[in-house]
């Protein structure tokens, strides 16, 4: 799956993953306002709502990039009917063309661990067949648990040839608390990519491993040591844009081969026409404004990589 996810960055010249992550509040009042009328101010409704509002996100900027990010929190919230919403994104970007990474942050022991792994990369046996439930194309997963959480996800990596990006240096403020920790005079974070580096030393596709990496473009300098730890690890980056990542910035996540990292942007793409340099675009068209924000972003990523050059 890994050179699926490189096929399409380089097809799109877009290293690019678009976080589908809905908030109630982004979503324009018409579309709110057909699903209440639908299904009422209940959570069906807002699961609709959330769903015809990433349909028409997908649909507009679904030839400019590689790879899409639900975070199923966003979905979760809306019980049953939200995690309809979540499946129904997931096979429709899919049927687009697109790479799935299901942000969903998993990360347990044993047969917990394993469970989740089936459920969101792997399949899940019932009497004399097997099914494939939310047939994520990645996974993010919480490493804190040690290699008891991680060890199911990545040996389903390599029976369904799919990945996981493991949680390594997070974009939020208060990542630090435990990430930047000294153990052994070295912060907890290289520990975890040392230990990333080893999972995906047996998951190899090409140059690159199944088992990727999660480190926020809000923490450049620490990206720098973590491409040198991680050579053969994709590294996902969350915080373009809102959080304050610039393309600038995030040159150095890249390796030489111009590949090796993917940069995430949510709310900066798909509620662009709240922004006062798109405002332009209205709530009508705000998935034209989406469009208008995913190629500002891939231009500006790609500057950053040719003034590295």
């Amino acid at each position: 799956m890994i050179q699926k996810l490189i096929q399409n960055i380089q097809k799109t010249d877009a290293p690019i993953v678009v976080g589908l992550d809905p908030m109630l509040s982004y979503i324009p009042e018409h579309i709110r306002k057909k699903a209440f009328e639908e299904f009422g101010e209940t959570l069906s409704g807002a699961a609709e709502a959330v769903w015809q509002y990433n349909k028409a996100i997908v649909d507009a900027v679904y030839d400019l990039i590689p790879a899409v990010k639900p975070q199923i929190a966003m979905y979760e919230q809306f019980g049953i009917a939200g995690m309809t919403a979540f499946q129904k994104t997931i096979d429709y970007c899919k049927e687009k063309g697109l790479v799935v990474i299901g942000d969903v942050k998993r990360g347990d022991i044993g047969s917990t661990s394993a469970a989740y792994a089936a459920g969101h990369l792997g399949r899940v046996q019932i009497g004399s067949k097997s099914y494939a439930a939310f047939d994520e194309d990645f996974s993010t997963v919480n490493p804190y648990l040690g290699s008891d959480g991680v060890k199911p996800f990545v040996d389903v990596c390599r029976e369904e040839k799919k990945g996981i990006f493991v949680l390594v240096k997070t974009s939020n403020p208060s990542s630090g608390e435990f990430q930047d920790r000294l153990i052994d005079g070295k912060p907890l974070y290289e520990h975890v990519g040392e230990k990333v580096a080893q999972w995906g030393a047996d998951c190899m596709e090409g140059e690159y491993s199944l088992v990727g990496a999660v480190v926020g473009a809000t923490y450049p300098e620490e990206g720098m040591r973590l491409r040198k730890i991680m050579p053969n690890a994709y590294i996902l980056v969350p915080g373009y844009g809102a959080q304050g990542g610039k393309g600038a910035d995030l040159a150095h996540f890249f390796n030489k081969d111009g590949l090796g990292a993917i940069i995430s942007s949510s709310r900066g793409i798909i509620a662009a026409y709240r922004q006062e340099q798109y405002s332009r675009f209205g709530e009508l068209n705000f998935a034209d404004a989406s469009r208008e924000a995913v190629l500002d972003m891939r231009e500006d990523i790609r500057q950053a990589l040719a003034a590295r050059k």
